[in-house]
């Protein structure tokens, strides 16, 4: 989890607040006076962000917050790193060229440190001297690599770092706090870190039905998951009280969202993301601030790169300065936008990860997949890679995708009529609908900033060439990893 705080306060916290695996980012109005503070009232900006949680297994209930607005909520990849960089940058996994959770994959890389923690939105902000930062909890899971500087890396648009090196840990974890190494053990009360189907073959080769000791595997983790959530509602409550306290709640935004959602046994996959469907890609998002009404729930259709536009635009930015391209949703929320406008679809993408040899635990599998849980069910393999479109409007509910592999496999989904994504319907559906998504699907593939808000296949503006149709999804991946060597 990560902790993301941007406040109008004169001052900042001396300490972090410990958490688990999520970030809490904060903004705070740099100003040398409490006069400057109340002559210059822009908000204080929350952001909280948790690492796995779907919205199945109840993140869209956090009665801590007591005045929310909710909406629907996408991400741009089912992992990790490729997400929280597109949180951070507001780009696309294309744009920013995150692909996985590796130092090969640009995952805080030194490539990514040079050319794309500029473009984060903490660097703007700090940038332009406004706002005072604060970081906590899980940046990107290769973040304090040796390879990478360290923990001694501290990224830019950060005045106030605490960080967790590497990956997610309750305990025996390192923080680097402001680039020094702080190392923690395994008191709790000290160091605890957050209070069958038509279907791509890698889903085909999960077992149905489970074992029961998968079974009990999953019930066992599925509460253990339920336990961290209410760590994590303790506080998000601490954070809401802090602020009432201090006279500050009225001026704030606090947003609480996910990188990626989590499947805990669907399709018969044991536990995991990196999948297209709504498990994975779907997660929670609540808001409250000022000037959005309580308790109303928005069906518009955000995507995490839209964060980034959205902190910015609370702060007085315009988003079309930077090279982000997410959209902004505060005048959806604050009910100064037209939604008749807003986008209809989101583009999803996800590199596959494979083994270059065999799993002794799995020899029949061969070599190619990767995340093989006891059962020999695997998670993940080299052509699970693929990229789609997800289309919500008042016209079609609609799920897009395309495999890069041998056959290029397409699953298509109609949300409405099917809501658990268990009939593909790219064989039966119009040939027509397939041809105008392949096209958008190619559009957005190749789509930066602006060109990334273009009407989408149900607006009414939308434009099909059909010299685009069926273009491969290789010569996309391929430029992606020439630009990683």
């Amino acid at each position: 989890m990560a902790f993301f705080v941007f406040n109008s306060a004169s001052k900042m916290v001396s300490s972090p607040l410990v958490i688990l695996g999520f970030i809490l980012i904060c903004v705070t109005l740099h100003c040398n006076s409490l006069a400057e503070a109340k002559a210059n009232p822009r908000p204080n900006i929350v952001l909280i962000l948790t690492d796995d949680l779907d919205v199945s297994i109840g993140g869209m209930h956090l009665p801590t917050i007591l005045v929310i607005s909710s909406v629907m909520k996408f991400v741009a990849s089912p992992l990790c790193c490729p997400s929280r960089a597109s949180i951070l940058t507001g780009k696309y996994p294309h744009n920013h060229h995150v692909v996985n959770n590796t130092l090969e994959g640009n995952c805080s890389s030194t490539a990514w440190q040079k050319t794309q923690e500029p473009e984060t939105f903490s660097a703007f902000l700090q940038k332009h001297g406004t706002y005072q930062t604060f970081f906590a909890g899980k940046y990107l899971n290769e973040y304090g690599s040796k390879k990478a500087g360290g923990v001694e890396h501290v990224p830019l648009g950060w005045d106030h770092w605490f960080a967790l090196e590497s990956n997610s840990k309750y305990y025996n974890y390192t923080l680097s706090v402001n680039g020094r190494a702080q190392r923690h053990g395994q008191n709790y009360s000290e160091d605890y870190l957050t209070d069958v189907l038509d279907k791509h073959w890698l889903i085909r080769q999960a077992k149905t039905p489970m074992t029961n000791s998968s079974v009990e595997f999953l019930d066992n983790a599925y509460r253990k998951r339920w336990r961290t959530l209410l760590s994590v509602d303790d506080l998000v409550e601490k954070v809401v009280r802090k602020l009432e306290v201090s006279g500050e709640l009225s001026n704030t935004y606090i947003i609480f969202t996910s990188d990626n959602g989590y499947h805990t046994g669907q399709f018969s996959l044991p536990m995991d993301k990196r999948q297209l469907y709504e498990f994975d890609i779907r997660v929670p998002l609540l808001v409250r601030g000022p000037y959005i009404k309580p308790n109303q729930t928005s069906p518009l259709l955000i995507a995490n790169v839209d964060l980034g536009p959205t902190i910015l635009d609370i702060a007085g930015y315009n988003v079309n300065e930077t090279q982000m391209d997410g959209m902004s949703f505060l005048p959806i929320m604050t009910g100064k936008g037209n939604s008749s406008t807003w986008r209809s679809d989101v583009l999803v993408e996800y590199e596959g990860e494979g083994s270059n040899i065999s799993d002794p635990a799995c020899p029949l599998l061969g070599p190619g997949v990767s995340e093989c849980f006891p059962d020999c069910v695997c998670e993940d393999s080299y052509n699970n890679t693929y990229a789609c479109v997800r289309t919500v409007s008042q016209a079609a509910n609609l799920q897009y995708c395309e495999f890069d592999d041998n056959e290029v496999f397409v699953e298509v989904y109609n949300l409405t009529a099917d809501p658990f994504q268990l009939s593909n319907i790219a064989k039966s559906i119009d040939q027509e609908v397939l041809e105008k998504m392949n096209h958008r699907l190619m559009m957005l593939q190749s789509c930066s900033g602006r060109s990334c808000r273009t009407p989408g296949v149900y607006d009414s503006q939308f434009r099909f060439d059909p010299q685009l149709m069926f273009s491969s999804l290789v010569p996309h991946r391929n430029k992606r990893r020439q630009m990683l060597k």
